[in-house]
């Protein structure tokens, strides 16, 4: 091996294959955050409207796009997640 391909990380099988379980685990930490915003969001949503005497409907549909976005941004991820672990 020459002075350059041991000095690159990437060259070496195990350091590849421990970076992509590395990123395995931060996207499964990324959905499970997104997760948890998404649910924090609504049932936030619903104690305030519940607070302010609006009718739940209401309250849900003044959040539906950001929840559209959160949505496919975890679809998005998921896929990702699911590229990374069928390839290993």
């Amino acid at each position: 091996m020459s002075e350059n391909e041991e000095l690159n990380p990437y060259n070496n099988d195990e350091n590849v294959e421990n970076s992509t379980e590395t990123n395995v685990e931060e996207l499964a930490e990324v959905i499970a955050e997104f997760e948890q915003y998404r649910e924090r969001l609504v049932n936030e949503t619903m104690t305030a409207a519940q607070k302010a005497k609006l009718p739940q409907k209401a309250a849900m549909a003044k959040i539906e796009p950001e929840l559209a976005k959160i949505d496919a941004g975890l679809e998005t991820l998921r896929a990702q997640l699911a590229a990374l672990t069928t390839n290993n």
